[in-house]
């Protein structure tokens, strides 16, 4: 199976942070990154890595207000949770700052909910006013991934 590398540039588009954001990331060593040539390239796997770690670490430069990250946990369900973690990104354009409300409170609203046996799970949703446009990054198991994109493409068709 092929790995995807990500650029700085691309990693910091994603996660809505300064370029400079994620190279401090890379330095103190909470990033795992290769250099090839003279740029650094991230994995997606060293992404999720990294999410896990810290999802309970906002950027300082993020809006709080519009910013939301809920992690789940689960002692005994971690133990009997899937082998496989994934993480998802998804970019929704052209949303007024009501429905990203809608949106983020019924996302936490699923992932509080969630089978116990889906284990930690974590989502991170960022909204910028200004290009109206949100980002959702996930991580957990393949089946909490699947409901919450599930839940994410109900909220948005209208």
């Amino acid at each position: 199976m092929e790995d995807k590398f990500y650029t700085i540039d691309q990693i910091a588009e994603l996660l809505g942070m300064h370029h400079k954001t994620i190279r401090k990331f890379i330095h103190e060593g909470k990033l795992r990154a290769s250099k090839v040539g003279k740029q650094w390239r991230i994995t997606g796997h060293d992404l999720s890595t990294f999410a896990e770690k810290n999802n309970d670490n906002a950027d300082e430069n993020i809006d709080k207000e519009l910013s939301i990250d809920f992690t789940t946990a689960n002692q005994e369900a971690e133990k009997k949770s899937e082998r496989i973690h994934v993480s998802a990104a998804v970019d929704i354009k052209e949303i007024e700052k009501d429905d990203f409300i809608r949106i983020s409170n019924t996302l936490i609203a699923v992932a509080n909910c969630k089978d116990e046996e889906m284990g930690k799970s974590s989502v991170h949703i960022k909204y910028d006013e200004k290009d109206k446009r949100t980002k959702v990054i996930l991580w957990g198991s393949v089946s909490f991934i699947e409901n919450m994109l599930s839940t994410i493409s109900m909220l948005i068709e209208k």
